[in-house]
């Protein structure tokens, strides 16, 4: 889907939601879709983005599509170990 493609939405919302993003807008001089579409971006960028990346990350594990935490310990310990050899050589 493009980002000029819509859908219609129709949300029943406390009378001071509204207010405020009515006066939102006018401060802006914008109209009301514009500073509620902001609001739902940043939403999705930052809380909803969250939850979207823990739900794909659950779907990855439930295909079995994981990492062994005993192989990325082992892995880290490797880089540490080896990180350790060269500065004793320097030194």
């Amino acid at each position: 889907m493009s980002d000029n493609e819509k859908s219609q939405v129709s949300l029943r919302l406390p009378t001071r939601t509204v207010e405020a993003f009515d006066r939102i807008a006018r401060i802006l001089d914008r109209d009301r879709t514009w500073v509620m579409l902001k609001a739902l971006d940043q939403y999705l960028a930052n809380e909803g983005g969250e939850i979207l990346q823990d739900a794909e990350g659950l779907d990855e594990l439930d295909r079995g599509e994981s990492v062994d935490l005993g192989d990325v310990l082992e892995k880290a310990r490797m880089i540490v170990d080896a990180s350790d050899l060269r500065h004793r050589r320097v030194g």
